[in-house]
């Protein structure tokens, strides 16, 4: 399979046309102020289906012979990708069958079948992308339908490289760092052919959730590799192998691959609402998360940063808040063994805990043939600095007490 150039983003731009949104570049006034240098958030999450990925597939799907779309065609998404196959799908009369792992958020399913109608049909298919592309290839081998890949293919590289053509069309200084966020890496790899050929000074910076950092891995090994063990929560970014077209691409031509804890991302995803009026996804909040944990400085601005999509299921915000809390060392867990007589737990209350240091979960379990019971007790804090004295005083109690970690095991029950 040939490599792509930034011809070919230059020509997808042309067949998408009208098809797809001129989305804004706008400002971060929040982030600008934060890298004391001009930031720039490109919003695809106000794209067709909420996402650049309809960039992709629109072009891929588009560029088929008709004996080809007669075949009908298929696909594996965790959600964006399968928006953009059934986007084109309706639009260019095309039947099409899109397998989502069991991961996919429910509002992403929704949506796929409000826009494309009768000419989609949903596959849910194992629990991850991995295994969701490995059924839609078979079904793609078995019907002799046309297998629309979401990242490791030409067609699709270069349609979704067009969202940063589109940016240095808007911009009115020229950026020095583009920001992008990399699962399987066909955004990125999109982008490096476009600015490599038209503007080879600028520095772009792929970043990935550190729980599903497969290019960086790949990067290490020299080659993609199956990553066995990932963290899903970037549902966007969670692929377990990148592409064998995209990783050279990005081996050569991006500048860094940079990893962020998913907690980062999660405090990033509610600053962007609540300070930038922005519904971001895990994965849409990727770029600017780097912008926020200063990994970049104002030398590198005007900076770019990719919000690839605004798909995210409202009753996740939960755990987003909780994960962020964590990160941001305001919320701690321990295990608490009570005595199993009056007053233990008012001792807990008034000679362990202090103002400002409120309990957010508490379960207890009675043991009726032990002298103790386990409690497990969610603590909130207002300042991170206060966990100190807090463990002083927990060190100082008769009672037998347990922090839990994030990076144990014991703590994944919790998150």
């Amino acid at each position: 399979m040939r490599q792509p150039t930034g011809t070919d983003v230059t020509a997808a731009a042309g067949r998408l046309g009208p098809m797809v949104r001129r989305t804004p570049l706008e400002l971060s006034l929040r982030l600008s102020g934060l890298l004391k240098g001009d930031v720039l958030l490109k919003r695809e999450d106000l794209q067709v289906g909420r996402s650049y990925k309809v960039r992709g597939a629109y072009n891929f799907i588009s560029t088929l012979t008709d004996e080809e779309r007669a075949l009908g065609v298929a696909c594996a998404s965790a959600g964006n990708h399968a928006q953009g196959v059934a986007f084109a799908c309706r639009q260019l009369r095309i039947h099409g069958k899109v397998f989502l792992p069991s991961t996919t958020p429910r509002q992403k399913r929704r949506r796929i079948q409000d826009i494309g109608g009768a000419w989609i049909e949903q596959i849910i298919s194992g629990s991850s992308f991995d295994e969701a592309a490995a059924a839609s290839k078979d079904y793609a081998k078995e019907t002799g339908a046309i297998y629309v890949h979401p990242f490791d293919d030409p067609r699709t590289i270069a349609g979704q490289g067009t969202v940063i053509a589109e940016v240095f069309e808007q911009v009115s200084i020229l950026p020095k760092t583009v920001i992008v966020p990399i699962g399987g890496g066909g955004l990125a790899a999109g982008t490096a052919i476009w600015v490599r050929e038209n503007f080879p000074d600028t520095t772009i910076i792929g970043v990935e959730p550190a729980g599903a950092a497969s290019m960086k891995m790949a990067l290490g090994a020299g080659e993609p590799v199956y990553m066995h063990d990932i963290d899903g929560f970037v549902d966007g970014t969670a692929v377990a192998r990148v592409g064998d077209v995209t990783f050279p691409i990005i081996r050569d031509m991006v500048d860094d691959v940079i990893q962020v804890p998913e907690g980062a991302v999660c405090t990033e995803m509610i600053e962007l609402y609540q300070s930038d009026g922005i519904i971001a996804e895990p994965a849409g909040a990727l770029a600017s998360t780097v912008v926020a944990l200063g990994l970049v400085s104002a030398e590198d601005s005007p900076v770019v940063c990719i919000v690839s999509g605004g798909n995210n299921d409202l009753s996740r915000y939960d755990d987003i808040i909780e994960r962020s809390a964590v990160h941001e060392g305001l919320r701690h867990y321990f295990l608490v063994s009570f005595p199993q007589q009056p007053g233990a737990l008012r001792h807990f209350l008034d000679d362990v805990l202090s103002d400002n240091e409120d309990i957010v979960l508490f379960e207890y379990t009675k043991k009726n043939n032990r002298e103790t019971g386990p409690a497990l007790v969610g603590i909130e804090i207002d300042a991170p600095t206060r966990i100190s004295s807090l463990l002083e005083r927990m060190k100082a109690s008769p009672l037998e007490i347990e922090k839990l970690e994030p990076d144990t095991p014991a703590f994944s029950f919790l998150l």
